[in-house]
Formats: C-alpha cells, sequence, structure tokens
C-alpha cells in the first residue's frame, strides 16, 4: 500500500479507491493447487471466472497452466479474450440460451448440460453439426447444506443439475447415456464458503459411485470425465489459507478413492480459494463522526467494491486494516468504530463495532480477502465508479512492480452505460 501511495496510484483526491492483486500470491496458490493432486491422474484445473473475471488477471492465470471455467456467456467472451483455447475452457451456466449453446459446440469449448432440456437442445445442435466438445451432465448429489444457504449448491431443493435421488431421475440420466455416445462426462459441484470439506467430498463420492453405475449399467466406460468443481471454504479469520488443497484432495481420498484410479479424467474450476487472500482493496476515509457515541468512518469502499459482505455481513465478513495516508500501519490504542461506505442506504456498512486504531481524515483502510467477487464484481448503485484494479509483484530489487488489470472508469463511460449512448 505505501507503494501504492508513492507512486500515486492511491490517491487522496485523484483515485480514492482501488483494488490489488498479489500476482505471486496467484502464482504460489496454483501450484499449491497443482501440487495437492497426484501426478497419477489427469487433471485440468480451470479457474472459476465469476471469481474475479478482469481479463489481464485470466491471460496471467492462463500463463500458469489454468483452463477456465466460463458461467455465463460473457465469462466465455472473457475468456476467449484472455486467450485459451477452446479445449481449456468449460461453459457451466445454468441458463444457456440455443445460440450460447451453438457457439460452444461449434467452438469446441466443454459444456456441461445442466437439465433434461437443455440436453435435448444440444441434441438438437448436434443432429446438424459435429462438435469436439466434452459434453457431460450437472447433477445434483443432494448431500445438505453447510452453514451459508446461499453457497450450498447440493441441497434438496437446489436449482442445480438434475437432483440425482429425484423419482426417476437415475433412470433417465441412464436412458441419456444410453442414448447419447457423445455423452462422456459427468459434473457436479457442492457448494462453497461454509460447505465443510467431509461434505463437499462426500457430494463428489455420490458422484463417482454414479458414474460407476452408469458405466456398469452400459457395460462400457462412457463415463470417462469428472468434473468436480470448486468449492474450497476460505477463511476470513486470518491470514491463513486452511484448510487447503492438501487437506482437500485427502478428504476426496478418503470418501472418493475411485477418483485417483486414473479411470476418470478430472476438471476442477476453484476461484474464491485461489483468490480471495490473493487480493485487497484500498480506501481513503473521508470524514469522521459519532453517532449514538460510536464513532464512524466513511470510507470510499462499500457495496460497490464488497456486496456480499455488505448485503450479507455474517457469512461474508471481511478484515479491515487501518493505515496512515502514507500507507503504513497504524497502531495505537484500539477503538471500537464501525466502517461506512458512501453508498446511500444506512446497511452500507464494511464492518461495524471493529477494534482499530482510531481513524481520521485521510487516513487509508485496507479490507483484505478482497481478490474474488469484491471490486471484479462492481455494484453499480448511486453511479459508483468502478475502481481501478492493478496486479503487484515483488521486484528484485525488493520494490514493488505494479501492472493494471482494469482502467478506472471515467465519467463518460458512467454517462454511456446509463443511456447517454443512445440519445441524439
Amino acid at each position: 500500500m505505501s507503494a501504492a501511495v508513492q507512486q500515486r496510484l492511491l490517491d487522496a483526491d485523484d483515485a480514492p479507491l482501488a483494488g490489488f492483486v498479489d500476482l505471486d500470491g496467484v502464482a504460489a496458490s496454483v501450484a499449491a493447487l497443482r501440487s495437492a493432486f497426484p501426478s497419477s491422474v489427469s487433471v485440468q484445473h480451470a479457474f472459476a471466472a465469476k471469481a474475479n473475471p478482469l481479463v489481464p488477471l485470466l491471460l496471467e492465470l492462463r500463463g500458469l497452466g489454468m483452463g477456465c471455467e466460463a458461467a455465463s456467456a460473457g465469462e466465455l467472451a472473457q475468456a476467449l479474450a484472455a486467450g485459451f483455447a477452446p479445449e481449456q475452457i468449460v461453459f457451466d451456466s445454468p441458463l444457456k440460451t440455443r445460440a450460447e449453446l451453438r457457439q460452444a459446440l461449434e467452438l469446441g469449448v466443454a459444456v456441461n448440460a445442466d437439465n433434461f432440456q437443455e440436453l435435448a437442445r444440444i441434441d438438437t445442435i448436434l443432429t446438424t453439426r459435429s462438435s469436439n466438445s466434452r459434453i457431460g451432465i450437472r447433477i445434483n448429489p443432494q448431500v445438505g447444506a453447510g452453514s451459508i444457504a446461499h453457497s450450498s449448491t447440493a441441497t434438496a431443493t437446489s436449482k442445480f443439475g438434475i437432483a440425482l435421488e429425484d423419482t426417476g431421475n437415475f433412470a433417465r440420466l441412464l436412458q441419456a447415456y444410453r442414448e447419447h455416445p457423445w455423452l462422456t462426462w459427468l459434473h457436479a459441484h457442492v457448494g462453497s464458503q461454509g460447505c465443510p470439506l467431509d461434505l463437499i467430498a462426500q457430494g463428489i463420492a455420490k458422484t463417482v459411485a454414479f458414474a460407476e453405475k452408469v458405466n456398469a449399467g452400459l457395460g462400457r466406460r462412457q463415463i470417462v470425465g469428472i468434473d468436480i468443481g470448486g468449492g474450497l471454504p476460505v477463511d476470513f479469520d486470518s491470514d491463513d489459507s486452511a484448510p487447503g488443497f492438501d487437506a482437500y484432495v485427502a478428504r476426496l481420498r478418503d470418501h472418493a478413492p475411485g477418483l485417483f484410479t486414473g479411470d476418470y479424467r478430472i476438471i476442477t474450476e476453484f476461484g474464491h480459494s485461489l483468490l480471495s487472500k490473493n487480493g485487497f482493496t484500498a480506501a481513503y476515509v473521508e470524514y469522521t463522526k459519532t453517532a449514538g457515541e460510536l464513532p464512524i468512518a466513511i470510507t470510499h469502499a462499500g457495496a460497490h467494491v464488497a456486496a456480499r459482505t455488505v448485503f450479507q455481513p455474517d457469512s461474508w465478513p471481511l478484515r479491515v486494516s487501518a493505515h496512515h495516508p502514507t500507507g503504513e500501519t497504524k497502531t495505537g490504542p484500539l477503538t471500537a468504530q464501525d466502517i461506512a461506505g458512501p453508498l446511500c442506504f444506512a446497511g452500507d456498512m464494511i464492518a461495524r463495532s471493529r477494534p482499530l486504531p482510531e481513524l481520521a481524515p485521510g487516513d487509508l483502510v485496507a479490507v483484505l480477502d478482497t481478490g474474488a467477487y469484491c471490486f471484479s464484481a462492481p455494484y453499480h448503485f448511486n453511479g459508483m465508479l468502478e475502481p481501478a484494479v492493478y496486479g503487484a509483484r515483488t521486484a528484485a530489487d525488493g520494490g514493488i512492480d505494479f501492472q493494471l488489470l482494469r482502467s478506472a472508469e471515467t465519467m463518460d463511460h458512467l454517462l454511456s452505460r446509463s443511456g447517454t449512448d443512445v440519445m441524439s
């Protein structure tokens, strides 16, 4: 942060808010993910673009050997813009239009069908053209919820995938594989934040067991690959990166040993766990005041760069650190303070009653663990401008080199997306 201030990437008047990604940390996280899986199995690690779809960052991840998982047509376009080859991309949107499916199948992007109706659309498209796409079905193993219902995707009534235990679905799925020899993959994603590792591993175990049942029922090894999704939770309470990919793979070995026999190719889709702890948001304190005797620091960071935290603070808490205007860490007696954002609603709070050295106008706060789902997923209420985002590396001389990942939005950009571009 001090280097960013010195290089005027942070400035109280001209750049009061910015996001930063530790590119050295990202590379270390990718290396940890790779080393956690044994070399005896074929694994493609696809970065979940929704976590942080900034194209220069996707390009960085591609250079680290990652593939890319796209959960929308927009993310597919971002992945292609970053130079991912179609065979490196997985298209997982739960709502794919016919046009989007045609594009993906023409390109050769891997596609996971979310439901039987989508599968019928794919079948219709493939009657008129061939495709090099790896095609699978997403199932819901229905193993239950973690502590955060909104991010648990394998409950009995989850909107994602085909519910494995609903009446008649096993027979329909088996028939689908029998009728479509091009259907060779299986996909499941159990959840993310709030989901314990054992729950995630149990969901993957049910997925592997289902693949075995399908192959046995067909009398051939038609399912050759399993996309096990991502979902490793993040520790928001400390700098610790626990539980870590090694712990995750150990649980998979316990619950789903069939995944590691070499019979199946594997795809993973991690995002949150690769990026969150490798990023922070820096914001200046503009004003301070008290209400009900409680100090409040009004900063430039709010729901527009941390929507999940503002709207679900118990599920997505974020740490905040206090800094002098130079960027140096502030010390001194701790005072409980609200860290408020600039948006015009009362709940726009990054943290409540947070004990920190007393903040003053001109100080900086760092909102930690925001490398995913924060400044990369802006919320446009009140016409807030999207802040610049920088990648950072430690230089050979010990200094910090910054790389622009996204330019700060201008008022002209804001007015354009507000409709002035259609005015005569």
